[in-house]
């Protein structure tokens, strides 16, 4: 093995040839295992949250495939019909071209040749990942297959009046011309005004003072509303108002939606352009005045506002009711601004003849499936959500007016009659021979994504593998999407399939910043997973993180930012030390915090178990270490070891069972690094390196060395593939295992009858008298080297044969000179103790220590830490500093403050206990 751990040598080289020898694809003879990758939209670049959940897909996916189960994990990728004809549309704008210009036919293949040539992106950095997707079965939401499954399923739905087409509000995207949905649009607080404007009575008694920030919105008022029980207003009910600039009548009507305790308590009635008014106006049988062009321009003919845009509108009518005494007052105001996340236009409201889905027929059998236990939500408290959400369901808005993407198969004759069909032949069949028309607009994505469990093995075919992986075994997938997708795909599979789709759904937390702050690129705080696997300069991070669109102060603050938090840019950690990251973090809290200095901590772990693994190949190859078989000894380290690899093992298992990937990561840790190779690896050195060796129980321990670390690389494979894999080919043979790969070799099983507790006892003794010695060496700053006499007061039978049993090991391990029992005729030196069980253990202080050398070095210490003290306290109680610094800074300096607190506390305990001796 090479001396140093260089992931790059290994990573490559390791995913191509399980790759090229088919390794990925369903092998095991179990039970049939099955995770369906949440398909990366085509146009997509990993970023953290797929590079976190697909690390705890893959640690799955391993495991079970290493358990001996049938393991699919069903690769792919969705079309994103907006994201990608955004994309194809900027590439032809720079040629000068448009999509119209084009043409439909000749658009889509456009972007049919984008996506051969730029859509494998996200497939490539997976790769590096590591995931074990089964390439061999990759699937796209635009082939042929899978646009045959949502032809049927539409064709199905439409037949059984579960799709209808209809005239409602809709997000509507201005820039893009299309309806959005929910996740496609970003609510951000912003400094906006609130305009108060008098309404006056018809019969001219007075006027209403009505509140609203869209002003130009008025054009479509339908009503103004009042709560019933409010008695300013009861007695104007039903009567009506003028509204201004529009030369129209309207009703004042009573609804309690409205809340008398806000503003005048009066509020404007918008039902075409408001999704509350909108609720408001079918109540009341309210007109639906629509006053808006797709591109937010005002559509009113004759009007002066007739094509203004909505803001050239909106300044134009605040002047005009100004100059009629219309305006009772402006006020600044925060209000929530909806945007689209691609366009960052503002939003609208938008009234449009679109195709639903009637969603609360599907809606029912989805809520009982969670109910009686056939899905269940880990962790428990999302199905919550999941109800909230499913008892309160909307009909599902499922056309989109854009180009790319499953063109809606229902067809139309001259006199506008609807033929919904699987194919034009079969819409002619229905239209008896008229010429016909297919419907311009094309689905929802989240609408073939919602058939992604059936549709991706073969659905509306009975294939094998649909027969074999349905219904598939968990979903893993971040809480932002239950409803837009987790629901959808139960209702779809419960539909066409008679069953659920997943057995279990599996919400994790969303990935964010050291501080809990969200990565966008606005923050400049966006950490690439590549760059954490590759590294990169500060200069090429700095570029990379500034766009060209950044107003220059905000570019300005996101560089001095980057050049502080990676001076020296972001090293290369390597995929192993990222996914053990990302494994050690998966908690079941909402949020994960994203920190590079538990990264590097990760790489030195691989390090360490790069260095054990170079230290065993050296103590055992060309050895006798037992794979021949043949009578070997045990020591109580050896017996130790193996007992806590069970135990570990057990641990391991039982938490990756209960999607606890961070208490895997953990127990796998502190097993190698703590027990292994602190502890075990330097028990094993007396044995090794005897003077007078006992074969057998060299033999013993050099197998006990390699079977301990084979079966720990199993045991750590789903989390760190790579590094397991190359230590693995090297140790296997040793530890008589035979197979190509780590990845088809069985996952370890903990063995009862090897736990030998009476080891476990014996060496927790051994541990805790080690380090009583090494904790007063470093209370009382006594070099490690140094040997010490060590004496032993009040030991038990036990612990005399413990000291017996062990004394090589001791002295050995804890740098003693001696070791010797004082008697109650002995009288006690000045020493340092440590407790062992209820045996002292001291070590006279005669000749280690400068008494008062040591003191005055502690009160130095101690001087300098008050002073730091003193000036983090007067900071953190400072108001001008806690109010005008950021947030992080303060909560920074408040952590440090606490640090030195502590540091403080244990360095006057190192001054009682010497001044004490």
């Amino acid at each position: 093995m090479e001396k140093t751990y260089n992931p790059h040598a290994i990573e490559r080289r390791w995913y191509e040839a399980w790759e090229k020898s088919n390794y990925f694809a369903p092998a095991g003879n179990g039970a049939p295992y099955c995770i369906m990758i949440p398909p990366p939209n085509v146009t997509g670049t990993l970023h953290m949250g797929h590079a976190f959940q697909d690390t705890l897909m893959d640690a799955l996916t391993r495991y079970h495939r290493m358990q001996g189960d049938n393991t699919l994990w069903q690769a792919g990728a969705d079309h994103a019909g907006i994201a990608t004809q955004m994309v194809v549309e900027r590439q032809l704008a720079a040629q000068g071209k448009t999509r119209h210009s084009l043409g439909r036919e000749a658009f889509v293949q456009e972007v049919w040749k984008w996506k051969a040539e730029s859509g494998g992106h996200i497939t490539r950095q997976l790769r590096r990942m590591g995931a074990s997707l089964d390439w061999s079965r990759e699937r796209f939401t635009l082939d042929e297959g899978l646009s045959r499954a949502v032809s049927e399923v539409f064709v199905k739905l439409y037949e059984e009046g579960l799709i209808y087409r209809g005239k409602r509000l809709v997000n509507w995207d201005p820039v893009l011309h299309t309806a959005v949905s929910d996740l496609e649009v970003v609510a951000e607080e912003e400094d906006g005004l609130l305009w108060h404007i008098r309404y006056p009575l018809a019969d001219g008694n007075g006027h209403l003072v009505v509140a609203t920030t869209r002003p130009e919105t008025m054009l479509g008022d339908a009503a103004v509303a009042v709560h019933p029980e409010d008695e300013r207003y009861k007695d104007l009910i039903g009567k009506e108002v003028e509204l201004p600039l529009a030369g129209r009548k309207i009703p004042i009507i009573a609804d309690e939606y409205v809340d008398p305790a806000f503003g005048s308590g009066c509020v404007k009635i918008t039902p075409a352009h408001d999704f509350n008014d909108y609720e408001v106006g079918k109540r009341h049988d309210l007109p639906l005045i629509n006053i808006f062009t797709r591109d937010a321009r005002i559509l009113l003919p004759g009007s002066k506002y007739n094509f203004l845009d909505r803001y050239e509108a909106r300044k134009q009518i605040v002047a005009d009711l100004e100059a009629l005494g219309l305006i009772a007052e402006i006020k600044a105001h925060k209000l929530t601004v909806p945007r689209g996340d691609r366009t960052h236009a503002v939003i609208e409201p938008y009234l449009t003849d679109q195709w639903y889905v009637k969603v609360a027929p599907l809606a029912e059998p989805a809520i009982k499936a969670v109910e009686d236990g056939r899905i269940r939500f880990v962790p428990e408290n999302w199905s919550k959500t999941y109800f909230e959400w499913m008892r309160n369901i909307q009909d599902w808005c499922i056309s989109r007016q854009i180009w790319w993407g499953h063109r809606i198969p229902a067809w139309y004759d001259d006199d506008g009659k609807i033929y919904v069909a699987r194919s034009l032949q079969e819409a002619q069949q229905q239209a008896k021979g008229k010429l016909l028309k297919q419907d311009e607009d094309v689905l929802d994505t989240w609408f073939s994504s919602a058939l992604w469990p059936f549709s991706t093995l073969g659905w509306p075919d009975n294939t094998p593998q649909l027969k074999t992986f349905y219904p598939t075994s968990v979903l893993v997938t971040g809480f932002d999407i239950i409803f837009f997708w987790v629901a959808r795909m139960i209702m779809m599979g419960l539909k066409f399939m008679g069953d659920v789709p997943f057995r279990e759904v599996y919400i994790h937390g969303l990935v964010r910043d050291a501080e809990g702050q969200k990565m966008s690129k606005s923050k400049g705080n966006v950490l690439d997973p590549i760059d954490l696997i590759d590294g990169i300069g500060v200069e090429e991070l700095v570029a990379k993180r500034i766009t060209g669109l950044m107003q220059p102060e905000m570019a300005k603050g996101i560089e001095k930012m980057t050049r502080k938090q990676f001076p020296d840019g972001i090293p290369a950690y390597g995929t192993d030390a990222l996914r053990f990251t990302f494994a050690s973090l998966a908690t079941q809290g909402r949020d994960i915090k994203f920190d590079t200095g538990r990264i590097e901590g990760y790489r030195n772990f691989c390090n360490k178990l790069w260095n054990a693994a170079r230290y065993v190949l050296m103590n055992t190859e060309s050895k006798d270490s037992g794979q021949e078989g043949g009578e070997v000894k045990l020591t109580l380290a050896d017996r130790w070891i193996i007992s806590r690899l069970q135990l570990t093992e057990q641990t391991v298992i039982e938490s990756i069972r209960a999607y606890r990937f961070d208490l895997a990561a953990q127990a796998i840790y502190e097993f190698t690094w703590n027990e292994y190779c602190d502890w075990y690896l330097e028990l094993c050195k007396p044995v090794l390196t005897a003077q007078e060796p006992d074969a057998l129980l060299q033999r013993g321990t050099r197998r006990t060395l390699v079977r301990v670390l084979e079966a720990l690389l199993r045991l750590a494979h789903p989390i760190m593939p790579f590094i397991t894999e190359e230590i693995w080919q090297r140790v296997a043979p040793l530890a008589g295992k035979q197979g190509a790969t780590i990845m088809r070799q069985p996952y370890p099983v903990p063995q009862a009858e090897k736990i030998d507790q009476a080891a476990l006892s014996e060496m927790n003794w051994v541990q805790s008298f080690i380090l009583g010695v090494r904790t007063i060496r470093s209370s009382m700053n006594i070099a490690p080297g140094k040997p010490l006499p060590v004496l032993l007061q009040n030991g038990s039978s036990q612990d005399q044969a413990y000291l017996q049993n062990n004394h090589a090991f001791l002295k050995s391990l804890a740098r003693l000179d001696s070791i010797a029992w004082l008697t109650e005729l002995n009288h006690a030196p000045e020493a340092a103790i440590a407790l062992v069980g209820q045996m002292k253990l001291l070590v006279p202080m005669a000749g280690l220590i400068d008494k008062q050398a040591e003191l005055a070095r502690l009160v130095k210490d101690m001087e300098k830490l008050r002073k730091e003290l003193e000036r983090g306290e007067a900071k953190i109680t400072n108001p001008d500093y806690v109010n005008r610094a950021p947030r992080d800074v303060v909560d920074k300096e408040r952590r440090r403050v606490e640090e030195i607190r502590l540091s403080l506390g244990k360095l006057r305990e190192q001054q009682e206990r010497i001044q004490a001796i």
